[in-house]
């Protein structure tokens, strides 16, 4: 039996979202890393300290849209499963999300600490 037209347009909105969703998270991640490398310059270029506080303060903010990109597609991405059901089977189903939930308590602290660092990093 062929797919419907509407059942494929969820899928690919699925496919999209998770795609935002996890773009998101390595965007964040790169600012991150781009605070910490301006941060360790400041030791070899004190002198181009109110141009590398400035960028610090811009990755900061940047960070910030970015988590809030990664939380909205992640509530987009929760919905988007109501739609599609059971994918895996229902054991596997039940096992997925209780990984799920695992790997999201893991990456909110990751992003709590991370956040945490870059504010103490870019406001001290």
């Amino acid at each position: 039996m062929a797919e419907s037209g509407e059942n494929k347009m969820k899928k690919a909105f699925t496919i999209f979202i998770g795609f935002i969703h996890d773009l998101a998270t390595g965007c964040w991640a790169a600012t991150v890393l781009a605070i910490y490398w301006l941060d360790r310059s400041l030791v070899e270029y004190h002198e181009l300290e109110s141009v590398i506080s400035r960028l610090k303060k811009e990755f900061f903010y940047l960070g910030i849209i970015f988590v809030a990109i990664v939380l909205l597609a992640g509530m987009g991405r929760t919905f988007t499963y109501v739609y599609i059901g059971s994918v895996y089977g229902e054991d596997t189903e039940k096992l997925r999300k209780k990984m799920l939930i695992i790997k999201h308590i893991i990456l909110f602290t990751i992003f709590s600490i991370g956040l945490y660092w870059q504010y103490r990093t870019v406001f001290k």
